[in-house]
């Protein structure tokens, strides 16, 4: 078998996954399903854009059709963004493939005929890794892979269309919040912060880093202080900057699942025995109320 094929809707998640792919030796294509994501996919560095078309805007309507494509091309390996839609194709595509799937990997080895990978589970208390076979499907979120870049050609091909789902109606989802996912670097506050007036505080100190501000659970969904979009963790957003810093945040396993993929990790807590002084590269024991302004202060003056 030959080949690794990737899609994503997001163009940067695309690019990382490109990149493994190249890694492997194989040709790796890249799918887009429009023409605007035609020009959005041809600058991540893939061999070739595969132009699909056919006769569905809707792309659940576009997986028995994929999964035809890809059987008659012999790919091994199908990679997919873990976006709520690329979840919905990736696993339509694996159920007509019948072949092995992988959820929400966080690290891939592709080894002659198999494919190994691991992933957490259970809310972080465990990493489970699994041996697949190939041909298999898998799908990854960003921060994994560094991405490529550079001009692919495109190539057109036509798949068959099941149109029994149609459109109805389109209701857009307002989010006010950053996407945390492609951010560099975050700050993030959790029920240590007593006030919501004190979110400013950490709000100036996040923009001496030039970080992202983030929250647990209970500051976006029980005192509503920041966007539900800034919410990381388990069942928020998995993040993976280059710097994640906490304040007043006990460490609990499901926002510690979420930022596993963060290079370094700094906490501030006063509590010296809270589980994140477990996760951290570097722990503060001490009051955010007087570290923060100092810290503040601190990078004022380097600037």
């Amino acid at each position: 078998m030959s080949g690794v094929f990737v899609y994503s809707e997001r163009p940067s998640l695309a690019a990382e996954l490109v990149s493994f792919g190249k890694s492997t030796g194989q040709e790796t294509y890249v799918i887009a399903f429009s023409g605007e994501e035609v020009e959005a996919l041809s600058q991540c560095g893939a061999d070739k854009v595969l132009n699909i078309s056919g006769d569905s805007d809707i792309i659940e309507n576009n997986a028995r059709g994929l999964a035809d494509l890809l059987r008659e091309r012999a790919a091994s390996l199908l990679l997919v963004g873990a976006t709520a839609r690329g979840r919905d194709l990736a696993s339509r595509v694996a159920g007509y493939l019948d072949c092995a799937m992988a959820s929400d990997a966080t690290a891939i080895e592709l080894e002659g005929s198999t494919l190994h990978i691991s992933r957490v589970m259970y809310g972080g208390a465990a990493v489970d890794e699994e041996t697949l076979p190939l041909p298999a499907v898998a799908t990854l979120s960003a921060g994994h892979f560094e991405a490529t870049s550079g001009t692919s050609p495109v190539e057109d091909a036509t798949i068959d269309v099941d149109n029994r789902v149609r459109f109805v109606e389109n209701t857009p989802i307002v989010k006010e919040g950053t996407d945390l996912s492609r951010a560099k670097a975050i700050v993030s506050i959790g029920m240590g912060i007593d006030k919501e007036e004190d979110v400013d505080m950490v709000r100036e100190l996040a923009d001496q880093l030039g970080a992202e501000l983030g929250c647990t659970r209970g500051i976006a969904e029980e005192r509503h202080w920041l966007p539900i979009e800034q919410y990381v963790g388990l069942s928020g957003v998995s993040v993976s900057p280059n710097l994640y810093l906490t304040l007043g945040i006990s460490g609990q396993v499901q926002h510690v699942a979420g930022i596993r993929g963060s290079k370094i990790i700094v906490a501030i807590d006063k509590n010296p025995e809270a589980p994140i002084f477990s996760a951290c590269d570097y722990g503060i024991i001490g009051d955010l109320y007087e570290v923060v302004p100092l810290l503040t202060g601190a990078l004022k003056k380097l600037v």
